[in-house]
């Protein structure tokens, strides 16, 4: 009798938790992203805002999303109904008919004389427990211009004021959107300058997606390495490969919160092991005996490259300039009060947990992950970057991988890429960033001359964000003019050119057969 099939199973797909557990990793947003900082929430975490320490015990069991303010005991939720009413842009004014605005600004004059509620009354009403907006609305009620001014500018005059008497806090789920914004707003330089869109151009150029093996160059301190876990789900496999015989640091994974499912599937291992499988034969399209040793960069010039500063200056959207700082190997001297009020962003280092320590104080290894009831959402999540096993380096040797991206602002983009293109599967698709367009040519032209790669393009990402408010949707004037440049293409078959020329002198032959009869 014919045997019944097995089963099916059905894969386990990663659940994307939605409260903010003990232990996780968030993204504060303070006053609209006037200020960006990650925090872990642990016993002892606070957040200073202006001059008040809070406490952020309020954020355990929140859903992400939720908005809070500043109160006397500390950060409070906003009511759902406060959080969900329209704001002023979107409530229709005097019924919903046509306002006709014809008050203007030009008879205004700022000589400090408008307002006539002083500081010491504003101190007064901290004292007697008045909240923010009550000091809002006194303001708005002592000041003697704001009658007189148009509808817009009492609108910007309100939210001045509430962004420093009453702020309000968001807390968000760090993303891959969300790491990369902070990141580029604050410390471009750590993540190679990469913006937003580059990242998710970089991402559907190499066609990551569920159940791919995805091999990575990534020295923009593991910004790509866990947009691809996170892409992948808890499927496929991530491997990130280093020149030399120090890894590089991808310590910003450790802010996704992966589960350990997730963070069991990223790897790392040097170029020169994957290499090996080239040289001995197991990669795809290699040939028995043609040993390739890996034209990588030494040991001392990649410690240089990661510990060099770098003093670029760029803009953000808020045309504010920002000096970008190394990245810190080491551990540095924990944050203190006055880098959390700049709204410094920690970064993951390795040192032992202090007490009442920030993301940026000590690792991030996740503890177990319970909710709200107690249960346990996720299990202690292994150190991502493990060593493959044997077994799976055999599979890549044979199969190769199925995309490649590669992220190395501060190397050789030729010399890495030719190491690198034959460890992927023919037909697989790869993805180049780097800050400046001339590596890239240079690099195109070498895999046009080499044939290694076909449907060859260098292509800028270009972004722009608009304002969307009633009467006034525009482009926002100020943008980052600059997002890098990607390389993208098809790894295909190299043709032997001792085989071509036996097939010429066959089909020379047989050409010389067929004049003679």
């Amino acid at each position: 009798m014919a045997q019944p099939p097995p089963p099916q199973t059905t894969p386990v797909t990663a659940v994307i938790p939605r409260e903010a557990w003990e232990g996780c990793s968030v993204l504060l947003d303070i006053n609209d992203g006037d200020r960006l900082a990650f925090f872990r929430l642990t016993p002892g975490a606070t957040v200073k805002i202006g001059d008040r320490s809070c406490s952020l015990q309020p954020l355990l069991g929140r859903p992400f999303g939720s908005l809070f303010r500043v109160g006397p005991d500390g950060l409070l939720p906003c009511s759902a109904a406060a959080a969900a009413a329209p704001s002023q842009d979107d409530r229709p004014r005097d019924g919903g008919r046509p306002q006709d605005e014809t008050r203007d600004n030009r008879s205004l004059v700022d000589n400090n004389t408008a307002q006539t509620l002083s500081s010491e009354d504003i101190e007064a009403m901290k004292r007697e427990g008045a909240s923010g907006d009550a000091i809002v609305e006194a303001l708005i009620a002592n000041s003697s211009t704001f009658g007189n001014k148009t509808v817009f500018s009492q609108e910007k005059y309100k939210l001045k004021k509430q962004k420093k008497y009453a702020p309000k806090v968001l807390l968000r789920r760090p993303s891959t959107r969300s790491i990369c914004e902070t990141y580029f707003k604050k410390y471009p330089a750590r993540i190679g300058f990469m913006r937003v869109d580059t990242l998710s151009l970089l991402l559907s150029m190499a066609n990551v997606g569920a159940y791919s093996d995805v091999l990575a160059v990534d020295m923009v301190g593991g910004l790509v390495v866990g947009a691809v876990a996170e892409r992948l789900g808890g499927t496929g496999y991530v491997c990130s490969t280093y020149l030399g015989s120090a890894p590089s640091s991808i310590d910003i994974i450790r802010m996704y919160n992966l589960d350990s499912e997730m963070t069991s599937r990223i790897f790392q291992a040097p170029l020169s092991d994957l290499c090996s499988l080239k040289s001995s034969g197991n990669a795809p399209g290699s040939v028995q005996g043609d040993a390739v040793e890996p034209s990588g960069v030494p040991d001392e010039s990649l410690q240089s490259s990661l510990e060099k500063p770098s003093d670029t200056e760029v803009s953000d959207g808020n045309a504010q300039s920002t000096t970008a700082q190394p990245i810190v190997i080491g551990a540095p001297e924990p944050a203190t009060d006055e880098h959390l009020n700049q709204g410094d962003i920690p970064i993951d280092i390795e040192a032992p947990e202090p007490a009442d320590e920030h993301l940026n104080q000590g690792g991030i290894s996740m503890p177990d992950c319970k909710g709200s009831n107690g249960n346990s959402i996720a299990p202690k999540a292994p150190r991502a970057g493990k060593a493959p096993s044997p077994e799976r380096m055999k599979y890549w040797g044979e199969h190769g991988f199925s995309s490649l991206i590669v992220a190395a602002p501060g190397h050789e983009v030729e010399s890495v890429v030719a190491d690198l293109l034959p460890l992927l599967s023919y037909s697989a698709p790869f993805a180049i960033y780097h800050q400046y367009l001339q590596p890239l040519a240079t690099c195109m032209h070498s895999l046009q001359v080499s044939k290694m790669a076909i449907g060859l393009q260098i292509t800028e990402p270009w972004l722009r964000e608009y304002q969307v408010l009633p009467s006034r949707s525009h482009p926002h004037m100020q943008m980052n003019a600059f997002g890098g440049y990607i390389l993208s293409g098809i790894r295909v078959h190299k043709p032997d050119p001792s085989g071509a020329r036996v097939q010429e002198k066959s089909s020379g032959a047989t050409e010389s057969m067929l004049v003679s009869l």
